[in-house]
């Protein structure tokens, strides 16, 4: 399909634009070959005529949505500039993703913000992982280089290039750091940590602050990292190009100089910098020039810190730091020498200048020398030799020239010593270089400085366009598809312009030969040579002083003025000789002549892509334009023979602000760095590269019935595009990938949106066809319906008449009789049967009420008498331990003050005997200095130098003596205090335990009276239910009075009625139709009367019997007399039957409501008795946790009595020793007094004497002074003899060291002392155990010799659980049943735990016979067994299954069988008999449970390793749900060189396979549940952490058909759980944060109640997270969203109170703690059977 096609209504294009670059419009109508215009509407509504060039180029057309947003430009349809700009875009303000591929470039974004995206833990997700296979990522880059060097054993090359501020220096850091994580070497030598910490160094010498970047580097760098033949970092070396030596004496505004001047003012009052004599920032010229001195947000003083400590990391020694210090202080001192002005062309520097003698006294150098040659130079004419004075601006150059060129020679230097620190022994196998690089710069005054970054630059992106082509060529050629050569922009002819022979750099230095050469000069030749010839060079219009080079990336103009001083970077050679001549021995060292080395290359072997340039002239090498070139070639040398890898750093903004993304700066970079040249080049032949696999996924909605049913997916998906796209040369079909030219793909989603669109106009038309459908035949029944009734109706009135009324009335009151005689029968026997069954009902539970009574007062009477002896037994615990603990303490805490008080008199006497020698010593002296004055006055001189000695010397003596003295008071104190501290906390100790016995006496008091009170308040419920059915009564008197009242109400109608009737009888009389037959009527009447008297009477007698059967159980006397009349035969005619029917109905209605209120009250005593069984069960339950209470403190006291009891058994068994130790602690007590007493007189001794002395002493320092006078006169005739004195000086010093050693000899003497006494108190302490040792074995031999005799008298009939081996076989045993013991074959029939239960019966033999010896080594050959066949099958998952197991059931045979009693309890009496009798076995069960607890983490991390990789396959990638594709349209290919084609497909499947293996070998090793449960939680926690890391570091993730895979996966894991039983283990409840985020990814994502929605059911998420996956949130189809920026925000800010982990990732090394759980075994050891398998036929069954 031609792409003109393509421009169509609807569709959209992108337009240039002054301020966006590139605007978006919507085609309005049609496109048509020929139109001169495209009608087209922006997105802000304005409708545009866009008018078309004359050659009909049309505007570029925008990418579908869905494929805006992804990881890799390359993957777009349409590869265009508006394209990529826009998906950066998108990509970083709206999904604030940073990092973005490129093909082979990773674009890096800075986003000016600190990220959590470089823990750790991201470092291990991107560990082993294909590059492509997660998001964009610099570890990813850092990754692919470091695979490919280990698998292809080639060297590889990092390039890291942007413009300052864009993040260069911070991404090469972050890739050093990655290769220093993981590739760890092991060794003590931390290499790595060597290689980080040269990044500090370097940044602080050679990184500044710019007006673009507050730590920009200022050179450019390319560490190789050296690794050895297992890819370990072995060294590293260091090459540094281009250094702005400029800086250090000029910094523009808001600029500053290196950082490292700024550190080393921050720290000028620290000692170590004293001499420096430095001063603050502001106050030195050279960093105070742009006006900026701190940055904010940053601590020189730290980062000065951080220097020197990575300084000594490195190995570089102090001195050499100082060194270093010293010269960068003189550097400051330098620039601020005043030059002072003496008329036109002579200047000064005074000699005086603080600043200058500052500079030479840290330097070494000539004061003198330096002022004059500042402002002097000398010219060496024919003759002779002339020095002429210059002016004081070449004076100030010739000062910041000096400055310069010793920075820069201390840079170099630094350089060289950390090269040296990181240099390594061992042979170099493959190295990784990363180059920290300029990008290419433009700037409003471009210099020399930017022409050889620009040159450099080109040269760069000369070796990547030839590596972009060759990987393109490599790709067509590995698919089998025919190459056709494409365009592509070659810079060569820029390159030749600049370093061809006569090209500028050789012009350049051809100049700078001449002595007389100008700026000027050089241009001129350049406007001869290039202009009008070389259509890469032009001129400026309005300017005669710059040139004009038309670079890859864009124009720039070069100003002309200082290239030949920069060039020529010269310095005066007498300057030279002063610092040659300096006696610091680094300056001297570099201003030495410089051999010609060539540069290292640390035994690289490249060979260049292309021949070098050789220098047209030898004097030509010592330009910086020609070491540049050289050192340039070197790079590219090296660059060409390793595999490189491109890292390009954009600047999103110039003002810094985070995520804030201005077009027209990125476009600039883009252009500059080489990332458009990518587009253009994939473009031009087939950027969209889809697998077999992925193209018939996603398109197979395009297939037809018979194309699906072709089993060969690859010839589909060729039958499918041949009859989709027509043009074949639009696609190409190679062995695994099928190549699209620009625009296919779009066209293939239209095609594919089509569809979907048309299968939901179909499915929408049947679904709305089959509602009217589902309405209409609704409604026809429903008038089918009312038809029906209505006939029916008519029907009726039709067919009905009177008298079939009348049958049909008749029919019914039949009925009614007849089943009201039915149901009345069977009520008599209802009711009948319920008061049976009401009646012992009520007696049971009286029964049961009353046997409840007697059995909580016998409670409580129980609980009284337990707990008065639970107290006292507790009382009596409690006072034993306490003097148990007294005692032993107060016996320690004697032994330490004995020990204390020892060392003490020892120090106390040294100090005596060294007083006192000093002291007779000054005596000496100066009796010596009397003597000497009385004999010769010739002497006075030096007799006075030595009084003066002396006088100083007992000066010092007397302070020493005096602070001693002071010292000693204080020790003494010191020991008073200690004496009353210690006594003070046995006291407390005491209170402290009293005030515990007496907390626990007022906790049970407590719990008594809470009995008490719940006795209490059961009674008061019984009053209330008495008080309650006393209030039923009167209410149900209330109600008999009502229907009395009602019975009159009705009695008064019928009266009424009764009169109406005689009313009536009387007009009938009246009637004269009547009167013949009134005497007859009257006869009549009179027989009727009686007959109907008779009647009433019969009626009135039943019908009181019928009204008392059924008010049979009442006996209100008033209801019956209303109710019933006295007397019956006072009936009327009718009123009297009328009142007879209404008594009947209301004596049915007063049975009615007194069965209704017998119910009421029967439910309200259910209710009362069901609120007494809760409150009784809460009781019980308060019971029984006091009684939990209770056992958990006696456990306790018994644990901490057991405790005590193993660590003080002398204790109780020797009471005379602890007498006799009382009454030699009162002896030492006693000794201790009289000591301190006489120490306390010899102190005073001491101090009297010294008092004496003091005043001798000053009489004497008198008589001195006096004499004074008289020896200064005598001063200038003795000077003479003091040479003849210096030998009697020496003899002094001489008997000076002889009494210091006779001192130190004394000293060791008194340690020796010492420690012998020490060793006597050992020995004693050694007796008192080996009498107690003696005894416990003459115990045992007696109890041995008891079970021998009882042997002998009965033998006995059964096993007693035991096997006796002997000594020389417990290699055997060890050998077979740990060695040789192997978890498949032999183990797998045998009961689990059996080996445990072998060694263990071996131990109780061993303790029965109560042999120490053979017990110890047998505990410890089996404890060295177990670690050394873990350690031999430390990866063997079915061996540490079966040891772990093992290990478990001795861990609890040594429980169950040690015979404590919180573990006995749970044994049958016969296991009881098996326990442990002689030894205490505690502290081997620490051990073993620490084995344990070591097997199990080495099984985790077993288990770990095998699920590792089939975690992402199996739970993300792999679609579980058939029918949903997760595939999205990206382009996506593997981008890695270094993948294997064969890769195993794993699944869910594949989880659920190996979780199975692992629960299936643990139960055949009969593992606890409890155990395989946790292990099951550990695993799952793993899965779902793995997983969610994934989700988190892959944004192709983040949709909603992958949230649905995931849930479905999540639910297998369930149902595993469901099947093997396992829901108890909590291992579902660890894949909560996996389930949250599958939901984060299904639920909608738009209003404000979906962000409170996900605010509150994300709770197991952080913030991080969430805001992450809403921000890598992908829509699949053009039919979802994507989540606004908008919405993001709201979640945010309902999550910003929300605290937690701030970290993205989550911990997958995190281990739950392991809990070993007490299991008792059932297992008799009597009935175990050892195999014969096992060979342990030496084993005998006691």
């Amino acid at each position: 399909m031609a792409l003109s096609e393509l421009y169509t209504k609807y569709n959209r294009v992108w337009i240039p634009d002054a301020e966006e670059v590139w605007k978006s419009a919507e085609i309005l109508q049609d496109y048509k070959t020929g139109n001169s215009v495209l009608e087209i509407q922006l997105e802000d509504g304005t409708v545009l005529n866009y008018a078309l060039d004359a050659n009909q180029e049309l505007p570029p057309l925008r990418n579908p949505d869905i494929l805006v947003g992804e990881n890799d430009l390359t993957a777009l349809s349409y590869l265009h500039e508006p394209a990529v700009l826009h998906n950066l875009k998108v990509r970083f303000v709206e999904s604030r993703i940073i990092y973005t591929y490129c093909g082979i470039i990773l674009v890096a974004i800075n986003p000016y913000k600190q990220l959590p995206l470089y823990g750790d833990a991201i470092i291990h997700a991107y560990s082993g992982q294909n590059m492509g296979d997660m998001d964009p990522h610099i570890f990813a880059v850092a990754e692919e280089a470091y695979k490919q060097m280990a698998r292809k054993n080639k060297n590889q090359s990092i390039i890291v290039s942007g413009e300052s501020g864009a993040g260069k220096t911070v991404s090469a850091r972050y890739t050093m750091r990655y290769f220093a994580m993981v590739s760890k070497s092991g060794s003590k030598a931390h290499v790595e940590d060597k290689v980080l910490a040269s990044n500090p160094i370097t940044e602080a010498i050679g990184n500044a602050k710019t007006t673009r970047n507050d730590n920009s580097s200022r050179f450019g760098k390319y560490t190789e990292i050296s690794f050895d033949r297992r890819y370990q970092i072995i060294g590293a070396n260091m090459r540094t190009y281009l250094l702005e030596k400029s800086r250090v004496v000029f910094q523009s505004e808001n600029e500053r100089n290196y950082h490292i001047f700024y550190q080393m003012c921050a720290c000028a009052d620290e000692p170590e910098f004293k001499d420096l004599r430095l001063l603050r920032a502001d106050e030195f010229t050279y960093t105070s020039m742009g006006g900026a001195t701190s940055i904010d947000g940053v601590d020189d003083r730290a980062e000065m810190a951080e220097t020197r400590r990575t300084f000594s990391l490195l190995g570089l020694k102090e001195t050499f730091q100082l060194d270093v210090f010293k010269v960068l202080a003189g550097i400051l001192h330098l620039g601020n020498i005043q030059i002072k002005s003496k008329g036109t062309d002579t200047s000064s520097v005074s000699t005086s200048d603080r600043h200058l003698a500052t500079f030479c006294d840290l330097l070494g150098v000539s004061v003198e020398g330096l002022s004059r040659w500042l402002c002097h130079r000398r010219i060496v004419l024919v003759a002779e030799t002339v020095v002429k004075p210059v002016p004081r601006e070449r004076a100030v150059n010739a000062r910041d020239a000096l400055a310069k060129h010793i920075y820069a020679h201390l840079f170099d230097c630094v350089i060289r010593n950390i090269n040296t620190m990181l240099r390594f022994a061992g042979k170099q196998h493959t190295f990784i270089g990363v180059l920290d690089i300029y990008g290419f710069e433009t700037f409003e005054v471009n210099s020399f400085e930017q022409f050889c970054i620009n040159y450099a630059n080109e040269k760069l992106q000369q070796q990547f366009n030839l590596h972009v082509f060759k990987l393109e060529q490599e790709e067509y050629m590995k698919e089998d598809i025919p190459w056709t050569l494409i365009d592509f922009y070659d810079n060569q002819p820029v390159i030749d312009l600049i370093e061809a022979k006569m090209g500028i750099l050789d012009l350049l230095d051809e100049e700078c030969l001449f002595p007389q050469g100008t700026d000027q000069n050089w241009l001129q030749k350049l406007y001869n040579n290039y202009l009008d010839k070389n259509a890469l060079f032009e001129k400026p219009r309005m300017s005669n002083q710059a040139f004009v080079i038309q670079h890859f990336a864009d124009k720039v103009e070069y100003q002309c003025r200082g290239f030949l001083e920069k060039n020529r970077d010269v310095l005066y050679e007498e300057l030279v000789d002063i610092m040659k001549d300096s006696k610091f021995h680094l300056l001297s060292d570099f201003f030495q002549a410089e051999e010609q080395v060539p540069p290292l290359s640390k035994g690289i072997n490249v060979r260049p892509a292309r021949p070098g340039l050789k220098p047209a002239n030898k004097q030509l090498r010592t330009t910086v334009g020609n070491k540049f070139r050289n050192s340039l070639s070197l790079l590219m040398e090296t660059l060409n023979a390793t595999t490189p890898h491109y890292v390009r750093c954009i600047k999103p903004n110039d003002e810094k602000n985070p995520f804030e993304y201005d077009s027209k700066r990125v476009v600039q970079q883009l252009r500059a760095c080489g990332v458009l040249e990518t587009i253009r080049i994939s473009a031009q032949s087939y950027p969209s590269r889809w697998t077999y696999i992925e193209f018939y996924s996603r398109y197979s909605i395009l297939m037809t019935q018979s194309e699906l049913g072709l089993m060969d997916k690859k010839q589909t998906c060729k039958n499918v595009l041949q009859r989709l796209i027509q043009d074949p040369n639009q696609y190409k079909f190679g062995r695994t990938k099928i190549f699209f030219r620009a625009g296919q793909v779009a066209y293939l989603e239209k095609l594919r949106s089509d569809r979907l669109r048309e299968a939901c106009i179909t499915i929408q038309k049947h679904l709305r066809g089959w509602n009217q459908r589902k309405k209409f035949l609704r409604m026809q029944a429903a008038a089918t319906t009312i038809q029906q009734y209505v006939r029916g109706k008519r029907l009726i009135r039709q067919a009905i008449t009177a008298e079939m009324l009348k049958q049909a009335w008749a029919a019914i009151v039949i009925q009614k009789y007849c089943r009201g005689f039915l149901v009345r029968q069977v009520y008599k026997l209802v009711k009948v049967a319920t008061l049976t069954i009401q009646a012992y009902a009520r007696g049971w539970l009286a029964r049961k009420r009353y046997r409840q009574m007697v059995a909580d007062h016998k409670a409580v009477v129980l609980q009284k008498y337990a707990r008065a002896w639970l107290a006292r037994r507790r009382f009596q615990n409690i006072r034993r331990l306490v003097l148990n603990v007294q005692l032993s303490y107060r016996v320690q805490q004697l032994k330490k003050k004995l020990e204390e008080q020892s060392r003490e008199n020892h120090g106390l006497l040294e100090r005596l005997t060294t007083f006192a020698n000093s002291r007779a010593q000054d005596l000496d002296k100066l009796q010596r200095l009397e003597t000497e004055l009385s004999k010769s006055i010739n002497d006075r001189k030096s007799l006075e130098q030595r009084e003066k000695m002396n006088k100083e010397n007992t000066d010092q003596v007397i302070l020493q003596l005096q602070a001693q003295n002071d010292r000693l008071a204080q020790e003494k104190q010191d020991m008073e205090r200690r004496h009353a501290d210690s006594v003070q906390e046995m006291k407390d100790s005491t209170e402290v335990l009293k005030k515990r016995f007496q907390e626990e006496l007022g906790r049970e008091e407590r719990q008594r009276k809470i009995v008490e009170n719940n006795i209490e308040i059961q009674k008061e419920d019984y009053e209330k239910q008495v008080e309650a059915m006393k209030e039923e009564n009167r209410r149900s008197r209330e109600q008999n009075v009502s229907f009395q009242q009602q019975i009159e109400e009705e009695s008064q109608v019928n009266r009424d009625l009764q009169e109406q009737v005689l009313q009536l009888t009387k007009h009938v009389k009246m009637i004269p139709e009547l009167r013949k037959e009134v005497h007859t009527l009257q006869t009549q009447k009179d027989d009727l009367d009686r007959k109907l008297k008779q009647q009433r009477q019969e009626a009135g007698e039943k019908i009181s019997m019928v009204t008392r059967q059924l008010l049979g159980g009442i006996n209100d006397n008033e209801l019956l007399a209303r109710i019933i009349p006295e007397n019956p035969e006072d009936f009327g005619e009718d009123g009297e039957f009328l009142f007879a029917y209404e008594a009947l109905r209301e004596a049915s209605r007063v049975m009615e409501m007194r069965s209704q209120a017998q119910k009421q009250d029967n439910d309200r005593e259910v209710q009362s008795l069901r609120l007494q069984m809760d409150h009784l069960q809460n009781e019980n339950n308060q019971l029984q946790k006091l009684f939990q209470e209770e056992n958990n403190i006696k456990d306790s006291i018994r644990q901490e009595v057991a405790r005590l009891a193993a660590e003080n058994m002398v204790i109780p068994q020797f009471k005379q020793q602890v007498s006799e130790l009382q009454r030699h602690n009162q002896d030492l007590e006693a000794r201790i007094t009289e000591q301190a007493a006489e120490m306390k007189g010899k102190m005073e001794d001491v101090s009297s004497s010294l008092r004496s002395s003091l005043e001798e002493e000053g009489l004497q320092r008198r008589l001195l002074e006096q004499q004074k006078a008289e020896f200064e006169r005598e001063k200038a005739e003795l000077e003479s003899r003091l040479e003849e004195k210096e030998e009697g000086n020496t003899q002094l010093r001489k008997q000076q060291q002889a009494e210091s050693e006779a001192k130190s000899r004394l000293r060791l003497e008194t340690s020796r002392l010492t420690a012998e006494n020490m060793d006597f108190e050992e020995q004693l302490d050694m007796k008192d155990r080996l009498i107690r040792k003696l005894q416990n074995q003459i115990k045992s031999l007696l109890k041995v010799e008891n079970a021998n005799q009882n042997q002998v008298s009965a033998v006995p009939k059964e096993y007693l659980g035991m096997l006796e081996y002997k000594r020389e076989d417990e290699l055997r045993l060890i050998q077979n049943i740990i060695f040789d013991l192997k978890p498949r074959g032999v183990v797998v029939n045998m009961i689990p735990g059996l080996a445990a239960y072998v060694l263990f019966m071996c131990i109780r033999h061993a303790d029965y016979l109560n042999d120490d010896a053979k017990l110890k080594s047998l505990m410890s050959s089996i404890i060295d067994g177990i670690k050394k066949i873990i350690r031999k099958h430390q990866e063997d998952f079915e061996m540490l299954s079966f040891w772990l197991s093992n290990t478990y059931y001795m861990l609890n045979s040594l429980k169950q069988y040690s015979g404590e009693e919180d573990f006995m309890k749970y044994n049958t009496p016969r296991q009881n008999k098996n326990s442990l009798q002689n030894f205490d076995l505690s502290e081997y069960r620490q051990i073993f449970s620490d084995l344990a607890i070591h097997i199990y983490h080495q099984f985790a991390s077993v288990m770990e390793k095998a699920l590792m990789p089939l975690i992402v396959p199996g739970m993300l990638e792999h679609e579980s749900l058939q029918g949903i594709s997760s595939m999205k349209p990206t382009g996506f290919r593997k981008r890695s060189n270094s993948i294997y084609e064969d890769a195993e497909l794993c699944t869910i499947s594949s989880i659920l396979q190996q979780l199975s293996h692992f629960h299936a070998v643990m139960l055949q090793h009969g593992m606890e549940p409890g155990l395989i449960r946790q292990a099951v939680r550990q695993q799952f926690f793993l899965v779902g952490t793995v997983a969610l890391n994934g989700i988190l570091l892959r944004k192709d993730m983040c949709s909603c058909r992958k949230g649905m895979q995931i849930r479905c996966n999540i639910s297998y894991l369930e149902e595993w759980l469901k099947e093997k039983d396992l829901q108890a283990s909590g291992a579902i409840e660890t894949m909560e944060p996996l389930s949250q985020a599958a939901w984060l990814l299904q639920v909608s994502k738009s209003t404000d109640e979906d962000a409170r929605q996900i605010s509150e059911t994300c709770t197991e998420l952080s913030p991080v997270q969430i805001v992450k996956i809403l921000n890598s949130y992908t829509p699949i189809d053009d039919f979802e969203k994507r989540v606004a920026p908008s919405f993001v925000r709201k979640v945010q800010s309902l999550l910003q109170d929300r605290t937690g982990s701030t970290q993205l990732m989550l911990d997958t090394q995190y281990r739950y703690q392991v809990i070993f759980p007490f299991a008792p075994s059932p297992q008799a050891l009597e009935l175990i059977q050892v195999p014969h398998s096992l060979k342990l036929g030496f084993l005998t069954r006691i």
